[in-house]
Formats: C-alpha cells, structure tokens, sequence
C-alpha cells in the first residue's frame, strides 16, 4: 500500500515511520497535499498587513487627535476615505484579477498598493499634512478591498472540492488577528518612540513600523506565486474567476428580501466598525481605562470573531434558521451598546457579547443572499452589498465624527441604538414577509432542503 499523499488527502495523516519522503521534497512537490497547505500560511497572512494598519488610526485615537491638532470629524474622516473608492471597486476588482493582471501579479499589485497608502499615510503624519494622509488612506483602500478578492481567489483555485470552508474561516480568523494584534500593539510601539520622538513626529515614525506588516503580506504575496507558477506548471488546472459576472441590470430585478438584507447589512455594521475606530477615547473618559487597556477592550470584538467565527459559520450551516440568529445577533448587540450607553458594568461584559454578536450575525446574513438570488446573479448582489456597505460606512464615519465633536459620546451610543434598532425591525420585516412568502431564511436546514428539492422536482 502506497503512503504518497494524494492532492485529495486531509491535513491529519498516520505515517509509516519508515517514510522517506523528507519535508522539504513534501514542500517543494505539488502533487503533494503537505505543498497546499505550506501555500495555505501565506495564502491566510496575505491580508495580515491590510488588516493591521487598517485600524492604526483606532490604536491610536488620543495620540492622532493630541499630536495631529484635529478634530474627531478630521479623524474619522481617515476611515471614510478608506471606504470611498471600495464603492465602487467592489464591482471592479474581481474584473481586474480575471480579464487584467491574473490572480498572482493581481495579489503583488493590490499588496503593493495597500503598502504604498500606508506609506504616504505614515509620511503625512510625518510632516504632519493631513491631506497627505486622506489620499494615502483612500490609495490604501483601493488596495485593500481587492486583495481580499484576490486572496479568495487563490483560496478557491487551490482548496475547490477539498477544504474550502475551512480555509476560508481560518483566513478571516488571520485576518481578523492582525486588527487584534494591531489595537495591542501599536500603543506600546508609540510608547517606544516618544522617548526620542514628540508629536506628529512620533506618530509618524510608529505608523511607518507598522509599515513593516504590509512588507510582510507583499512578501506573502510574491512566495505565494512563486508557489503557484510551480504548481500550474506540474498539475495543469483551469484559472479560477475572482467572482460571477456582474451585471448591474440585474439589481433591478432584485426582491425586497435582498433589500431588506443590505439594509440590516449597512444598519448594524455602522454600529460596530465606526464605535471600534473611537472606542479608545470613549473607554478611558467614561472608565477611565489606560490606554493599554482601553486598547485591550476595544479589540475584543476583532479577537473573538478571529475564533468564533468559523464556529459560528459551522453552527449556521448545520442547523439553518439564518433570519433568527441575525435577529438574535442584532438583539444581543442592542444589549451591549445599553450596557455601554446607560450602565458602568466593565465594559469587557458588553465588548465580549458584541464580539459574539457580530461572530453569528456575519455567519449567518451574508450566506442568505445565495439563499434569496440565482446563481448568476450572485456577483452582482455580492458587489452591491459590499459597495452600499462601503457607502454607508464612509457617510456614517463622518456622522459619528460630527456628533462626537458636538454632542458627546453618550449621544453617540443613542445614535448606534437607533441604527441598531432600524436593523432589528428589518431583520423581523424580512422573517415575516419571507415565512409570509415560503421562503428558505427562516427554516430549519432539513426544511431548506426539503423545499429545495420540491422546487427542483417542479
């Protein structure tokens, strides 16, 4: 009996001990499985250094508004500009993998780009040039976007019909790691600095070290299509699309479902990313935290859905009630934003149950819309959910600036409340008008389908 490992063997396997096969040969050898998943490490750390220096601006809040002389609109207004071209992108990047730069200089480009935004960011904090740091911003995000594309891509081209939705969950808990860790570092980092260093200076020289993880994803990148040229040229495959045609006059013929879905989309996420970006401030007023540990319970949320996620995903897909558990979730986040708003309970109470929150609502609302629209279909709903939530976010940051600057930070949490609410009522509209209707959201998976089949059959 043979002990080669085929390219369809799982990760785990129980070895002869007297296998010759060295590690390096399993390495270097594409028909090997150990080769897909030495590709797999750079494959998850692609967008490490994206999502790192993404939430540099929130690690660094106090240190931002004190030593760049701004305003909370002006800080904001650093997320806004990430979120801008990505309203558009959104549509474009998958075009640009298929039809332009193929999936491995598409991923050196993108990484490229997101490296090239961090360092005019850097530098224009450096010499202290806010608009320097809003176009570094909006070219970070002309890169960030896309490389998640690509780096979905690469997960689809090497892991389609073997683990697939393992790697997709392990990529986000990566991903979802870097905004961790970058909430836990960067204070220490600038720390280090301002012992030689002062102002705008110092901020400037921890975001040009923080520089250093997107370094490293390029280095990722260019490994990691090193690693697929060998592959492509020993095991011939046909290339994988970034994503389904998209056509925009599809969106017309959309169903209220989906439109439901994009709202509950826009609503709760706008209480969530925006309220994580000024967390640091809002902690150490109102609890009077470190910065340290203002830090540490604003990046609850990042590190629990780092590991629930693909757990929470698990859940969803075996037991089905998608609308339930979004409702649960928006609920749940309700809860934690009362807590914020209305009580002094350590906050980690509230952080870890919108961590959880966030986890369930992100497993459970995206793969709905498979759920509601064909197929072909698919690019188009998937780029526009994405392109609204980008507009919603870039608006919505602006708007939490304004309030911060004017009203205060309570009147903050009322407005999270109030988006949160609009996405529990949408959530029960879209259960009601979709049980009302026969639909697939609201049952169990047996009944999916069971429902399924009928369809089929007729």
């Amino acid at each position: 009996m043979s002990n080669e490992i085929s390219e369809t063997d799982p990760i785990i396997q129980i070895r002869d001990s007297d296998d010759s096969d060295s590690l390096a040969s399993r390495i270097c050898n594409p028909r090997k499985a150990f080769y897909r998943y030495f590709a797999l490490i750079f494959m998850c750390l692609l967008s490490f250094g994206s999502y790192f220096c993404y939430d540099n601006p929130a690690a660094l809040q106090d240190n931002f508004k004190k030593d760049l002389k701004i305003s909370t609109a002006t800080f904001t207004a650093f997320y806004s500009w990430y979120s801008w071209p990505n309203v558009v992108l959104c549509f474009l990047g998958g075009y640009l993998i298929d039809r332009v730069f193929g999936i491995r200089l598409g991923a050196i480009f993108f990484s490229t780009l997101v490296l090239s935004g961090q360092l005019v960011f850097a530098f224009g904090a450096l010499w202290d040039k806010i608009w320097l740091m809003n176009v570094g911003r909006f070219i970070f995000g002309i890169g960030g976007e896309s490389l998640a594309v690509a780096q979905n891509t690469y997960a689809v081209a090497w892991f389609f019909g073997k683990e697939l939705n393992l790697v997709f969950g392990l990529q986000l808990s990566i991903a979802r790691l870097g905004s961790t860790v970058n909430l836990i570092v960067m204070g220490p980092v600038y720390e280090a600095v301002a012992k030689t260093k002062s102002g705008y200076e110092c901020l400037g020289t921890a975001l040009l070290i923080a520089t250093c993880t997107c370094v490293f994803s390029l280095g990722c990148a260019s490994i990691l299509a090193l690693l697929d040229i060998r592959r492509t040229k020993i095991i011939p495959v046909e290339p994988v699309k970034a994503g389904d045609e998209i056509k925009l006059s599809d969106a017309l013929k959309f169903p209220f479902t989906l439109w439901l879905v994009f709202i509950i989309c826009v609503a709760f996420y706008c209480a969530v990313f925006p309220f994580i970006s000024l967390g640091k401030v809002f902690f150490i007023s109102k609890y009077d935290f470190s910065p340290v540990t203002a830090n540490s319970a604003d990046s609850i949320v990042y590190l629990i859905s780092a590991f629930a996620s693909p757990i929470c995903g698990f859940l969803v897909d075996l037991i089905g009630f998608n609308t339930l558990w979004v409702t649960g979730a928006i609920a749940a986040t309700i809860g934690s934003h009362l807590l914020l708003a209305f009580t002094f309970i350590n906050p980690f109470v509230a952080m870890i149950l919108m961590g959880i929150s966030y986890s369930l609502l992100a497993a459970s609302l995206w793969p709905m819309v498979a759920l509601i629209v064909s197929k072909h279909q698919l690019g188009t709903a998937y780029g526009l959910m994405q392109s609204v939530q980008n507009l919603g976010l870039a608006l919505i940051s602006l708007l939490t600036g304004i309030i911060v600057d004017e009203e205060g930070y309570f009147v903050l949490e009322v407005f999270f409340l109030g988006s949160l609410c609009i996405a529990l009522l949408c959530s029960l509209l879209l259960y009601f008008y979709d049980s009302y209707k026969g639909g697939f959201l609201g049952v169990s998976k047996k009944r999916r389908q069971e429902l399924q089949n009928l369809e089929s059959d007729e």
